[in-house]
């Protein structure tokens, strides 16, 4: 994995090195190149962009960021097996990926870590799960806290990097967070995880579905989509008028020819 890291970006190393020093780490989920782009001109420690949108392109956008490249379990067909999983991640280290977000099974975990893939793992509410606990907080209860305890415990003896830890309570947040050496990724997780991750079309206020509980709202870009899109329909409906009209195309949009060219065309039209 070494050969294919830049050296003027984060590592695994310096990640960690933030959580031993107590730093708060900030953490964007992103999905376009203008996204990326801002995270990193902002000062974003950490990305974490699904597989099908990370691309060389996305990588030079992200600039120093760190980078979760994002390999879903099953959810698009490409990711089911250990072999398929190794295959994605050197895929994308080569693209720049800095670690790999990997909700398989322990057994396939334990695959890309005994093969030096930093892996990100999913605790708590995962979504990807969710027919098993309901669309809720996870950890409400003593067992289901224990659960999410021994679950932390699994993945460090695995040898996880890190683990996003989403929609607990605080209190189990800050004992998880404190008694591992993995990265908690908080998303809804309480003040004491390491990071604390949201989804940019929160941060920005578009988001289309649900707004989770946890998500804050920075700028209303919601509007500003709204204003653009009537902006195009009102150009759309110009350029219309503009074709019906005659107007366009205008002088300046049309390739000129001189008369004497012109004429020798025509005449060689009618050979």
């Amino acid at each position: 994995m070494v050969d294919f890291v830049d050296r003027n970006r984060r590592t695994v190393a310096d990640m960690r090195a933030m959580k031993a020093r107590g730093e708060k780490i900030s953490m964007l989920y992103v999905q376009t190149l203008q996204e990326a782009e801002a995270a990193d001109r902002a000062g974003i420690d950490m990305l974490s962009i699904e597989a099908r949108f990370f691309s060389p392109e996305m990588r030079e956008a992200a600039g120093r960021c760190f980078v979760q490249v994002g390999l879903p379990y099953g959810q698009f067909g490409d990711y089911v097996t250990a072999e398929d999983y190794l295959r994605g991640a050197f895929h994308y280290a080569r693209m720049g990926g800095d670690c790999f977000y990997c909700s398989a099974s322990f057994d396939i975990q334990k695959v890309l870590c005994d093969n030096h893939v930093p892996i990100v793992a999913h605790v708590g509410f995962v979504p990807a799960l969710v027919t098993w606990t309901g669309w809720r907080a996870v950890g409400k209860t003593t067992a289901e806290a224990l659960a999410v305890w021994k679950q932390v415990k699994r993945l460090e003896a695995v040898g996880a990097f890190g683990a996003e830890l989403e929609v607990v309570p605080d209190r189990v947040g800050e004992v998880i967070s404190k008694n591992t050496s993995m990265l908690m990724l908080g998303m809804g997780a309480g003040p004491h995880a390491d990071a604390q991750y949201l989804f940019a079309e929160d941060v920005l206020g578009h988001t289309s579905g649900h707004k989770p509980r946890h998500a804050k709202t920075y700028r209303n870009f919601a509007a500003e989509y709204e204003r653009l899109q009537n902006e195009r329909v009102a150009a759309f409906g110009e350029f219309i008028a503009d074709v019906r009209s005659g107007a366009y195309p205008a002088p300046e949009h049309i390739v000129p020819i001189s008369d004497e060219e012109f004429e020798a065309f025509l005449a060689g039209t009618e050979d």
